[in-house]
């Protein structure tokens, strides 16, 4: 007689998200849709307990949730959250004897990302610098891209995590090629969100319907990514709830220019964004969507008819 055995049941990791913000809620909540246990932390009480009501396993602390996780996902504002994360999972001695794998999805310096790779490494558990590509409100319907870099053999055990929220994940290579895919993609957004508000200055001073013009542009050759999602908030001067805010921006523009001076690269017109998103900081959008560069153009525009009128 033959006995048939029932086959084995695919389990799913256990994922931790450290990092609870637009990004990091958007990326637990595709997770716990999927089946996927899903443990997260976030210093703010608010982002804790609106991840809790979709399903999160939120924890105490960053420790607690890396003793709970086979895969770490960070989604951290910026680098002293990265160094201080690492700090306190080193310290613990349950999630070194655990080795978990971690991944930074955030966007940081790679000298950061490159030392607490070294510290991790030391202790045995394995990093990788796998920065997102896309906004929050991308990330919500899955509308983003991952570069992921580091060790090829572990690479694979990631991907059917990363599958759950993004729709492209690319392989690029050694740990840090990642986030220099990230920053060269990032130079690009800064140019299309600025050209994005200069093209809808233009074409409402020229007397065209705002809403009409971002639909139009949306279809032709002059559209991109950037526009298709900054120019409808643009259009309505609204800015909030933020699909990347300023503040965080302003931090991403400050690693463009670096790493491009570093490489001795010459980025005129990154460059020419600069004083844009430096007003829109100065003006008080810090908080708000990176599309308030166009109230910037429009300030600007004013003060220009102003002084032609006194000529």
């Amino acid at each position: 007689m033959t006995t048939l055995k029932t086959p084995k049941t695919k389990t799913h990791p256990r994922v931790g998200v450290i990092g609870l913000g637009i990004m990091g809620s958007a990326l637990a909540n595709h997770l716990v849709t999927h089946g996927y246990q899903t443990y997260g932390y976030d210093p703010d009480e608010r982002s804790s307990k609106e991840a809790h009501i979709i399903g999160v396993k939120t924890q105490l602390n960053a420790t607690a949730v890396a003793q709970c996780s086979d895969l770490i996902l960070l989604s951290l504002p910026n680098e002293e959250a990265l160094n201080s994360t690492v700090t306190q999972i080193l310290n613990d001695p349950k999630v070194a004897a655990l080795k978990p794998i971690i991944a930074d999805l955030s966007t940081l310096s790679i000298d950061c990302k490159v030392h607490n790779h070294d510290r991790l490494a030391k202790a045995g558990i394995e990093f990788f610098d796998c920065p997102i590509s896309g906004t929050g409100a991308q990330a919500k319907t899955g509308d983003i891209a991952i570069y992921a870099s580091g060790s090829n053999d572990s690479y694979h055990s990631l991907v059917s995590v990363f599958n759950c929220f993004a729709r492209s994940v690319f392989y690029i290579g050694e740990f840090g090629q990642g986030t220099k895919m990230k920053i060269a993609a990032n130079l690009l957004v800064a140019i299309h969100n600025v050209a994005t508000a200069e093209a809808l200055s233009l074409a409402v001073a020229s007397g065209l319907d705002a809403d009409m013009f971002c639909e139009v542009i949306a279809s032709g050759a002059g559209s991109s990514r950037i526009f298709e999602l900054r120019s409808p908030l643009m259009a309505k001067g609204t800015y909030v709830p933020p699909t990347m805010k300023l503040a965080i921006w302003d931090k991403d523009m400050k690693i463009i220019k670096e790493f491009a001076d570093e490489i001795g690269v010459s980025t005129p017109l990154f460059s020419a964004t600069s004083p844009i998103y430096e007003s829109a900081m100065a003006e008080g959008f810090g908080e708000q969507d990176t599309a308030a560069v166009f109230a910037v153009l429009q300030n600007m525009a004013v003060q220009k008819q102003a002084e032609m009128n006194k000529s």
